[in-house]
């Protein structure tokens, strides 16, 4: 016989088709070739096979003793090539007992993960999710290794390395936040009194200070007054509960903090720009069916939280 190499491995399965009939007719309609293709077949392996491997007597076509040992062993080779190159099992969030670690900010940490693992306690009680918070630029290159499986909650204009993939999240209406007892009558903020006032401002653990706001004023000509810059929005709030400042974040955020603080929710000047979240992960496990699943339920109790559902995720 010659090398694997020199072996054309595509006759394996007319070779099996071959020694299951004993029939060339037979065999060809079994895998949907003509009889004068698989009588071809058959003298190509008889060649590279240096036997006759079937061979006609009054009771129709035998196979050899080679082709008896040959069947068992090509049957088997079929079947290992055929699981090997299976589509990959679907996730079964029932059963799985898969770890799956998240890296998010904090508007997901306190918006969105408690409602979700409430239902993953239902649907999939034996996962495990950890949620860490995004500290620096390390969370992209653990995509890359399998660490973290998603990334969640980042600014769509944040910058991310061209070999990543980013999706829209979700898209967030901004809302100012006062404390109760300063100006308690004012319902909306114009432009003017808005750059006036002194700012609590949100910032990013990744990426420079500025965000959209302050682009959108730049471009306007004009700056607000930061007095005190914080990467948590809850010890934002409670500076702004205690002071005459005001903070601007996205509305489930400062609607969490007016049912926690003696704070309130109020307009900000028209045509502030929303805030656009991504999920980012890496093209290297784009078809991985636990990841696609998590994607999926982060996808939908985001789009959940905005709408005001009440209804549980997907399966």
């Amino acid at each position: 016989m010659k090398s694997l190499r020199q072996f054309d491995l595509n006759l394996l399965v007319l070779l099996e088709a071959l020694l299951t009939e004993c029939h060339v007719s037979r065999a060809a309609e079994r895998v949907f070739l003509s009889q004068s293709a698989m009588s071809h077949a058959l003298n190509r392996l008889r060649e590279q096979l240096d036997d006759p491997l079937l061979i006609r007597t009054e009771n129709g076509l035998q196979p050899t003793p080679r082709a008896q040992e040959l069947l068992p062993e090509v049957r088997n080779a079929l079947r290992q090539i055929e699981r090997t190159l299976a589509p990959p099992e679907s996730f079964d969030p029932a059963s799985s007992q898969r770890d799956f670690v998240i890296a998010c900010t904090d508007y997901f940490e306190a918006a969105v993960f408690p409602q979700m693992m409430s239902y993953f306690q239902v649907i999939a009680p034996n996962i495990t999710i950890e949620a860490r918070m995004i500290i620096d630029d390390a969370f992209l290159s653990d995509l890359e290794t399998g660490v973290v499986d998603l990334v969640i909650g980042m600014d769509i204009c944040k910058p991310i390395p061209s070999h990543l993939e980013a999706q829209r999240w979700i898209t967030e209406q901004q809302i100012c936040l006062l404390a109760d007892n300063n100006e308690p009558h004012l319902k909306q903020l114009s432009l003017e009194d808005y750059i006036q006032r002194p700012h609590i401002v949100f910032s990013d653990l990744v990426g420079s200070n500025a965000n959209a706001i302050d682009h959108w004023l730049a471009e306007k000509e004009l700056s607000r007054r930061a007095i005190a810059r914080t990467v948590n929005y809850m010890a934002a709030a409670k500076i702004v509960a205690q002071s005459q400042a005001i903070m601007t974040l996205p509305y489930q955020m400062g609607l969490l903090f007016s049912e926690m603080l003696p704070v309130r929710l109020v307009q900000p000047p028209e045509g502030l720009p929303c805030v656009q979240m991504t999920q980012i992960y890496h093209p290297l496990y784009a078809k991985e069916p636990g990841r696609i699943w998590l994607q999926q339920q982060v996808q939908h109790f985001g789009d959940q939280l905005l709408s005001g559902g009440k209804d549980s995720g997907q399966d």
